[in-house]
């Protein structure tokens, strides 16, 4: 019988062995007292078992609220097993299993999910990423470096006629990739098939002047036939990307979307301080990530180094990395694109690839370009110069020397450095 696994970072004010049986039970066949239909053939056949238990450290306190007083608070890492017959092939009662009511049990003053390995059974359920990073890069046009990107400035506030204006801008000037904020969706301000069609008579009319296409990622989050009809209406504009907002649409809606839609899914994480923020309490990136590349995701964002949000530059790189490994082997490997962003500018691309190990990346940068010294096309020099740099193994101050672009940015933002 197959098995899922999910091992998890747990506190508890009872012997871990007793939190990890209860957790077991919550989460499968138990619950808080054995019932008559309960019996031992019924949980050999449906129980989750605790396959291992390691106790890492204590604490006088608990990291938590605690309704279970205690003098020790015991810290360990639990791994737990499934028969997947509990819920089939299914990622979003899986999530429910691993990730439920366990983190609002008593006896838990802190618990974390690291990590869930799933079996085989679901690589042929799901069809996983369409695209990936060798499906972007041909509709992209982009073969041989890091793919670079941008978010459209001001967020929210622009009409169609001037979201198209500030695309025209960047299309011009050699950008890769372009996307809506994830603010931006289909108010009365910019209705979403107006802003499309504006933004794509830009965007073609450059593809048949240059023979190159930039990608858009037009923000279709909604219900999900709204979501749908606008992939659908992107498709019939000569589009080449659709975005998601994954903890708006959820896993069934991303599903959806991926078996209707015959284009790059750009999935955007907006929302993940909730569960990453605390060490106490969430889900792990590399346990987060493997769900919705199951479910279909392309391109995965990862923030990015010295950011303007808490994550740290280890964990980011940690979670770039989990997008590309392998998630069921070479024969599904189930592997997207990572996606740079937040504070992103031409002094952290050199870091970024030296630290990842390939260029198939997603480097946006909005203030990175827009804020330039020399404008947007400085800009996107700019990150040209530095990925140029950093993938020859060229000193990017050597480099500025001869690019002043390069130069220009890498003076503006000496803070990033």
């Amino acid at each position: 019988m197959e098995r899922l696994y999910a091992r998890y970072d747990v506190e508890s004010p009872v012997p871990l062995a007793q939190v990890a049986e209860t957790i077991a039970g919550e989460q499968s066949c138990g619950t808080f007292m054995r019932l008559p239909g309960e019996t031992d053939t019924l949980r050999e056949r449906a129980g989750a078992r605790v396959e291992e238990i390691v106790e890492t450290g204590s604490s006088p306190a608990p990291s938590l609220p605690c309704r279970i007083p205690g003098s020790v608070f015991r810290r360990g890492e639990l791994l737990l097993s499934w028969p997947v017959d509990n819920f089939g092939t299914s990622l979003t009662n899986a999530l429910a299993t691993v990730a439920g009511n366990l983190f609002e049990l008593a006896e838990v003053s802190a618990l974390r999910l690291l990590d869930v390995t799933f079996p085989e059974s679901f690589a042929r359920a799901y069809a996983g990423p369409a695209f990936g990073v060798a499906g972007t890069r041909r509709l992209a046009g982009v073969h041989d470096r890091p793919m670079i990107g941008t978010i459209i400035k001001p967020s929210v506030g622009l009409s169609p006629n001037e979201t198209a204006a500030v695309v025209d801008e960047l299309v011009a000037d050699g950008i890769d990739f372009i996307k809506d904020d994830e603010l931006q969706a289909d108010g009365p301000n910019c209705p979403f098939e107006a802003r499309v069609d504006a933004v794509m008579r830009v965007v073609n009319g450059h593809a048949q002047r240059t023979g190159r296409k930039a990608m858009v990622a037009f923000n279709i989050t909604g219900e999900i036939d709204e979501m749908k009809r606008r992939a659908d209406h992107v498709v019939a504009a000569g589009g080449t990307c659709v975005m998601v907002s994954l903890h708006s649409v959820g896993l069934a809606g991303l599903g959806a979307i991926r078996r209707h839609a015959s284009l790059p899914l750009h999935c955007h994480r907006n929302g993940w301080g909730l569960f990453s923020r605390s060490p106490d309490i969430g889900i792990s990136y590399e346990a987060w990530q493997k769900f919705w590349r199951i479910a279909g995701a392309d391109h995965l964002h990862v923030n990015g180094l010295a950011n303007k949000f808490s994550e740290s530059d280890a964990s980011v790189m940690a979670s770039a990395r989990s997008v590309g490994a392998p998630l069921f082997g070479p024969q599904a490997p189930f592997s997207c694109l990572p996606v740079f962003s937040s504070g992103q500018t031409a002094a952290q691309v050199e870091p970024t690839y030296r630290t990842l190990g390939t260029p198939d990346f997603l480097y946006c940068a909005g203030g990175g370009i827009m804020g330039h010294p020399l404008g947007v096309a400085g800009g996107v020099a700019s990150l040209r110069q530095a990925a140029e740099a950093a993938m020859a193994g060229i000193a990017i101050d050597e480099h500025a020397r001869s690019h002043p672009e390069l130069a220009a940015a890498l003076a503006l933002f000496k803070d990033k450095r």
